[in-house]
């Protein structure tokens, strides 16, 4: 499948290589290019993921340690840097350090010339895109957040393993926040045609269960983060299936966040709303009919989300 296109990796932490693994297993581009404020890091994870080059089916043309001069002709910039969320901490509380840290990589993005899309990673990733977007006036439907992909993979799962089916049978979404304030789209939701409100009347599922898959799905993180200090494979995987479906022009739906301009009753905000995802970027906004409890506490999110962007402004003035 490879193409010929060149992505650029931000912070070579767990979750951004964990991405170019992922990536380079699915031949979704023909050149690589790591950046880490430390040197050391990008030079380690070349050599590393560069062992793979030679017995992989479909293997890439070349992975290099680079600068942000690197990113003048890149198809694509995936950005995960920033420091890690700690034990018991929410990813809004991270947003002044990791604040200042996007505002510089988006400086630099920007004073290199680079044209293409940037899908972002790092957290309070809804806050930080919006300071991306900010800082680098670019077009908003070349500027994503990863959104609640992740969050969405997890409440699938969930609700596949309760009631008897495989994930990929289910549509089930949550909109809003990536944390703790999403909204589960339950009167959309569907499993193999049926909706969940069949399974509600047929007694296969309660009430319960669903806030309980909800409840789950929006606090994995923090169990695997006191497990084993982070969480990385499932979000590195979301990150190929939003950037291949670009570098493909895939256009297909994903839940990821994006900028509102009324959209869901809510304007100059990035949050995770389903959207069609081809080589444009974000090319459509798609508008669901969603319950009016569900608008509610989307519209709830939307204003918790908006107080954390006044902290961000403040942050990198």
């Amino acid at each position: 499948m490879i193409n010929n296109k060149k992505i650029v990796l931000v912070g070579c932490g767990a979750v951004g290589t964990s991405f170019v693994y992922s990536a380079v297993n699915q031949g979704i581009a023909k050149d690589y290019v790591l950046i880490d404020v430390f040197k050391d890091a990008a030079e380690g994870n070349q050599m590393d993921i560069a062992d793979a080059q030679a017995i992989l089916p479909d293997p890439f043309s070349s992975i290099k340690a680079g600068d942000y001069s690197d990113c003048k002709d890149a198809d694509l910039i995936v950005i995960t840097a920033g420091r890690p969320q700690k034990p018991g901490e929410t990813r809004l509380e991270m947003v002044a350090d990791n604040a200042k840290i996007m505002k510089d990589i988006a400086t630099q993005i920007k004073n290199s010339g680079f044209n293409g899309i940037t899908v972002i990673a790092s957290n309070p990733v809804d806050v930080l895109t919006y300071v991306y977007k900010t800082v680098t006036g670019y077009e908003s439907s070349k500027v994503i957040s990863s959104g609640t992909t992740l969050d969405s993979a997890r409440l699938r799962r969930l609700l596949a393993d309760k009631v008897g089916a495989m994930p990929h049978e289910v549509e089930a979404y949550l909109l809003g926040e990536h944390g703790d304030s999403s909204v589960a789209a339950w009167s959309l939701g569907t499993v193999n045609g049926k909706t969940v409100q069949d399974f509600l009347n047929e007694g296969v599922i309660t009430t319960k269960d669903l806030e309980e898959i909800k409840d789950e799905a929006t606090h994995m993180a923090y169990k695997i983060i006191e497990k084993k200090r982070a969480t990385f494979y499932g979000i590195g995987a979301c990150l190929a299936r939003i950037v291949k479906a670009i570098l493909t022009d895939e256009k297909v739906m994903l839940m990821v966040g994006a900028h509102l301009n009324g959209e869901y009753g809510n304007s100059d905000i990035y949050t995770s709303v389903p959207c069609i995802i081809g080589k444009n970027g974000i090319e459509e906004i798609v508008k669901w009919d969603i319950s009016s409890e569900e608008q509610e506490l989307f519209n709830k999110s939307c204003e918790q989300l908006k107080e954390v962007f006044n902290t961000a402004k403040e942050a990198i003035k």
